[in-house]
């Protein structure tokens, strides 16, 4: 089946010929994707140009790496979950990560005053959950020097909080996302809303709290991936705690009763109370 490709996808294709290095060829690639027919005809030719664009994204992160002198740019996760914030310059990145966190971050008066991400610890409920600002999205961010790095990052966090001083904005840090195959979890800041619940609501966790028989509950609570179960809970507290293990008994507002018992396998849910019995 012909693929009647359009005038600009022959224009596109022809930049994409004549592009000497791996930025320039990525962005005529794209451009040549973005151009090309979209109808079932031209399946195999739309996904031969995505792998072109994969291994050109590829070439230019190695380059990048050493340039750097082999420095690859990497967060260690800490905490219940990690969360980035991203989005267009002055948008209020670090203001919220100033709010929300321990740090003090210098806001500056001019565009693009963060270069490297700026990392902080959001403390909910005594559930630690570590925030990141990433450095300003832009067009074409893959381009950037540390752009691919910072792409890296994006695509192994928890959650995504987008930034923007308007729709366009917000419509250009999707499209780079989209572009750039970062398929993360996001959400979108919002003045008027408890952004610091709603992060916690899309980390699609739970937190659990531990009491021992005649004592209020401790604290801190654990953080659990929602559809844990007290089995988890207990191999958190301890190896043996399963091996041992007698009853539970569950306080918690989707319980039958206060001090419910039960077994092993009870799916846990978000700020309940659970004592643990053992043999």
């Amino acid at each position: 089946m012909p693929i009647n490709a359009n005038y600009e996808y022959s224009v596109a294709l022809q930049e994409y010929d004549k592009a000497k290095t791996p930025k320039d060829k990525l962005k005529a690639l794209q451009k040549v994707l973005a151009a090309s027919p979209s109808h079932k005809g031209a399946e195999k030719l739309r996904s031969s140009i995505k792998q072109k664009i994969a291994k050109l994204r590829e070439q230019i992160e190695t380059q990048s790496k050493k340039k750097s002198g082999g420095f690859s740019l990497s967060i260690k996760k800490e905490g219940a979950a990690q969360v980035c914030l991203i989005g267009t310059t002055m948008s209020g990145k670090s203001t919220f990560l100033n709010q929300v966190t321990n740090r003090n971050v210098k806001i500056g008066s001019h565009p693009f005053t963060t270069l490297d991400p700026e990392i902080g610890t959001l403390d909910y409920k005594g559930i630690k959950i570590q925030i990141v600002e990433i450095p300003a999205i832009t067009k074409d961010f893959i381009m950037q020097e540390k752009g691919p790095m910072f792409l890296g990052i994006l695509k192994h966090t928890d959650l995504l909080v987008i930034f923007g001083k308007n729709k366009e904005e917000v419509n250009l840090v999707l499209k780079e996302l989209q572009e750039n195959e970062v398929k993360t979890n996001y959400i979108i800041f919002f003045d008027d809303m408890d952004m610091v619940e709603v992060i916690w609501k899309n980390l699609g966790k739970i937190k659990v709290y531990t009491k021992q028989p005649g004592k209020e509950k401790d604290f801190p609570p654990v953080a659990f991936k929602k559809g844990a179960i007290v089995k988890n809970l207990a191999e958190t507290l301890h190896k043996d705690f399963v091996r041992k293990f007698k009853f539970a008994r569950i306080w918690g507002k989707n319980n039958k009763f206060p001090g419910q018992k039960v077994g092993l396998n009870y799916r846990l849910n978000d700020e309940d109370v659970v004592e643990i019995h053992l043999k």
